[in-house]
């Protein structure tokens, strides 16, 4: 795929994931995108949370018909640049997030950003909403949820001759490590939960 810009969209996900030990746990869930898609369908099921994967208009430019009962998509354009996965709704709170997977074990990209979903991500929090991504490092079998404001933070130091990725140690000390839930899968409302909590006691600081 790729963005009206012309430059194609990196996959944000692999296969499967291996734990620390370096077995796969792929019958947990094959991607990161599986795993969250699987806990939104617990959440909305047990009236927990209303979050969706947004869809993205595709325009579709060329098509094989190698048979009459199919077609292959060969070239096909996103009709506006995408800024987030996921948006919904949890405990009255718009919440909107990326979910983003690497095989590095010791840092976070930042080019597996961009920047117009570093802008999308600060609109929501000018507007009290809840923003950040889900990040998993794949060689660890870690996943964590950080807060928009550390990525923001990290993003425009990068501009100003800062490092390109964010340090593990950081993500681990400023974000939420997210429990694997065989129903919930991701289980990232736990996160949100200290996430809310933490607001809360800011609040009547």
């Amino acid at each position: 795929m790729r963005y009206p810009n012309g430059t194609r969209r990196k996959n944000n996900i692999t296969n499967s994931t291996p734990t620390s030990s370096g077995k796969s746990y792929s019958n947990r869930g094959m991607t990161l995108e599986e795993d969250i898609n699987a806990a939104n369908t617990y959440y909305v099921s047990r009236d927990m949370a209303i979050v969706h994967k947004k869809p993205t208009p595709v325009q579709i430019v060329n098509v094989d018909y190698p048979k009459r009962s199919a077609a292959v998509i060969k070239e096909a354009y996103f009709k506006q640049a995408s800024t987030t996965d996921y948006n919904g709704v949890y405990k009255g709170y718009h919440v909107d997030f990326e979910a983003k997977e690497t095989k590095n074990k010791t840092s976070f990209p930042l080019s597996n950003m961009h920047e117009h979903q570093i802008t999308h991500m600060e609109q929501v929090m000018k507007q009290k909403g809840l923003s950040f991504i889900i990040v998993r490092f794949a060689p660890l079998g870690e996943t964590f949820l950080l807060e928009s404001k550390y990525l923001i933070d990290y993003w425009y130091k990068q501009q100003d001759g800062g490092r390109k990725s964010i340090p593990y140690s950081i993500v681990k000390e400023k974000a939420y490590l997210i429990p694997f839930h065989f129903q919930a899968r991701v289980d990232y409302l736990k996160a949100v939960d200290k996430v809310l909590a933490k607001l809360e006691e800011d609040v009547n600081v």
